[in-house]
Parts: C-alpha cells; sequence; structure tokens
C-alpha cells in the first residue's frame, strides 16, 4: 500500500500530458541503390583503383629516405568507397635488424596495436587496408612481402593491397609508387602449400603471374596544389627594377641531377644482377640434388616392389600363399618435391633488376653521347 501511494503522488506530481497527438513511428526504406554502392558491406564491387593522398606519399618518402636499410615498410590506412581504396593516412613500423624473428614479431605487432589505438583516440583513420614497401632498382620479390601480403588478403576487406616504392627511381627524380596484391591462382597454391612442378603447371604459375597490378592514382588538395604552383612559379627580385635586368628567382632551388651521368648506379645494378643470377644458380643446383635424391628412393621403391611380386609369381607356381604386400612408404623414405617458390621469386628479381638496367643504362647513354658532342664543340 505504501508503494501504490508513493507512484500514485508521484503520478500527481507531474505535469498532465499534452493534447497534441504522439509524432508517428519512424519507417525504414530500402538502402537506395546510390548508397549501397558507397556502403558495400560485403564487399562485393570489385577494387578499380587505388587513391594514394599526397601526405601519405611524402610519409612514404620521408620513412624510406630515413631508415637504415632499403626494407623500410609500414602499414596503410583509409577505407574503400565505391570500388575505389582511398589511402589516406600511414606510419611506419620498426625494422629489427638482429634480432630473433619471434621477438621482432612481438615488437611490431605491440607497436602496430599502439599506434592504431592512439589514432582512434584522436578519431583519426584506424582501418588498417594494407601495407607499404620501400625496394631499390625495382627487385621487391621476396618470401616477407608475399607472406604478409597473403595474411592481408585473407584478413582484409578487399584482400588489401601492397604499395612498392623504389628508391632508385626517387633518387632520380621520378616518385615510383606501383600497387600490386596476389593472383588468384597463386593464392590458390599459396594455401595448399604447394609449389611443385605440376602444380606449377596446373596453376599456370611464373614469375610475372605471382602479383597483379591495380591501377593507382595520386590526390592531393587544392591547398597544396596552390602551394606547389607558387613553388614552381618564377618571381622577380626586388633588384630587378633598379639594374634595369631581369632576375626571376623561384621558391625551388636549382637542381643539377640531370646533368649527372649515372654510372654508378649502372655498376650497382649490374652487381645486383651478378648476385641473383648466382642465387639462381645455387638453388637450382639444390633444387636438382632433391631432385636426383627423389628419383634414387624412387627407384628403390620400384625395384622393391618388382622383386616381391617377382616371388610372389614363384612361390604361386610352387602352390605357396604369395607373401603379403607391404606398405612402401614405411620401408622407403621418399621426400617431397621440393618447393620451386624462391626459384620464381629470384627471377622476378633479375626481372626487375634487367628492367631497371635497361632504362638506366638507355639514359646514361643518352648522356655520355651528349657530353661527347659538347666537349667536341
Amino acid at each position: 500500500m505504501a508503494a501504490t501511494s508513493m507512484a500514485a503522488a508521484l503520478a500527481a506530481s507531474l505535469p498532465a500530458p499534452s493534447t497534441v497527438s504522439a509524432a508517428p513511428a519512424p519507417t525504414y526504406e530500402a538502402i537506395p541503390a546510390s548508397m549501397a554502392k558507397v556502403i558495400d558491406i560485403e564487399a562485393d564491387i570489385p577494387l578499380t583503383c587505388v587513391q594514394l593522398d599526397g601526405l601519405v606519399v611524402t610519409k612514404i618518402i620521408k620513412h624510406a629516405r630515413e631508415a637504415f636499410s632499403s626494407t623500410a615498410h609500414g602499414l596503410l590506412l583509409g577505407l574503400d568507397l565505391d570500388g575505389i581504396l582511398e589511402v589516406s593516412n600511414s606510419f611506419p613500423l620498426p625494422h629489427h635488424a638482429g634480432d630473433e624473428d619471434e621477438k621482432s614479431a612481438k615488437a611490431s605487432a605491440r607497436h602496430q596495436a599502439s599506434m592504431l589505438r592512439s589514432l582512434k583516440e584522436v578519431q583519426a583513420d584506424d582501418s588498417v587496408i594494407g601495407f607499404y614497401q620501400a625496394t631499390t632498382l625495382g627487385a621487391f620479390f621476396n618470401q616477407t612481402l608475399v607472406d604478409t601480403q597473403a595474411i592481408h588478403q585473407e584478413k582484409l576487406r578487399h584482400g588489401g593491397i601492397v604499395i612498392v616504392h623504389d628508391l632508385s627511381q626517387t633518387a632520380r627524380g621520378n616518385a615510383s609508387f606501383r600497387a600490386y596484391r596476389l593472383t588468384a591462382a597463386f593464392l590458390d597454391a599459396y594455401k595448399k602449400s604447394n609449389f611443385s612442378t605440376s602444380s606449377l603447371m596446373s596453376h599456370r604459375l611464373t614469375f610475372s603471374s605471382i602479383l597483379e597490378e591495380v591501377p593507382l592514382k595520386i590526390r592531393t588538395n587544392p591547398l597544396l596544389s596552390a602551394f606547389l604552383g607558387t613553388l614552381t612559379e618564377s618571381s622577380k627580385g626586388p633588384l630587378s627594377s633598379a639594374a634595369g635586368g631581369s632576375t626571376a628567382s623561384s621558391g625551388l632551388g636549382p637542381s643539377f641531377s640531370v646533368l649527372d651521368l649515372g654510372t654508378g648506379g649502372v655498376t650497382r645494378n649490374l652487381e645486383q644482377i651478378v648476385e641473383a643470377v648466382d642465387n639462381y644458380r645455387t638453388e637450382e643446383g639444390n633444387l636438382s640434388y632433391l631432385s636426383r635424391q627423389i628419383a634414387r628412393e624412387r627407384a628403390k621403391a620400384e625395384n622393391y616392389v618388382a622383386k616381391r611380386k617377382e616371388e610372389n609369381l614363384g612361390r604361386v607356381a610352387q602352390g605357396l600363399a604369395p607373401l603379403p604386400e607391404e606398405d612402401v612408404s614405411r620401408l622407403f623414405k621418399i621426400p617431397a618435391e621440393p618447393s620451386r617458390l624462391e626459384s620464381l621469386l629470384i627471377l622476378g628479381q633479375i626481372d626487375a633488376y634487367g628492367k631497371s638496367l635497361a632504362g638506366t643504362a638507355s639514359t646514361g647513354l643518352v648522356k655520355m653521347y651528349a657530353t661527347h658532342a659538347g666537349s667536341e664543340i
């Protein structure tokens, strides 16, 4: 009774309800077709382009130049909208030289989790959409890149992408950025961990079909474009009117990189090609040795089976019971066919070094002819 009277007193103290009619309940309609493309919850829209923000470009170049080695790498952040993967931010991952692999992996994971948590706290993009890798002379084929990209394509929306930045091209004044992802055929062979000769033939895999390139474009905001425009425009100095001459100046200092013949780069490129060819010959020698060992073990097993069959035929002819067939795999340890993935990756490196050498040598040859013609004048 006390509780009832208290509730009644509370109800009486509240103001009387107004006579205004209640608002109608909200109705939910289907998502329009245009918004369905933007939302794309199930990632049904295929990825057609990668859009790289200008800030990300400068951060990757800065990290690659300041890194102690050419293995600078980091994570890419952003989102995918209407088939376009927009990369709006990035941060570098630490490089642990000389440490154990397990300790390096744990330290990198802790650093990644801390950075993502900090970005989330400041309301910044914290959605990982891939990673970037710095390389020299275009040779980015390695086991680490393949393993990391395979994990990203399994965990991330649209499979994630890897952006490769070539330091040697940037040193010559060309900012080289290319986006890649693993092909479906290679990913199928990778999941099965089978890179034997028959598997490569069935999947039609070569070093050129490991990765597929995704179109990439760089987006800059209007303010940055205006700033770059003011840097490139020439302006007259304060003494130009008094001196009666034209002393135009620019915000950017003069660059004489085009006068460099680039002979040092050609020498290094040739050294890398020779080293890659030696590695390929070593790998092929190891594969040949393992193949001969497998052939010997198989020949032993086949001879044993043939001998047992011949012996059983003799026993049947004598009216005796044939001997039971034994498991050959237990008697003879036939090794599995070796993986040829490392050979494919080394071939990809040789091809990249060769293409870089072709571009560098052709440019250097033109410059040498120009200097030779200029010296004769």
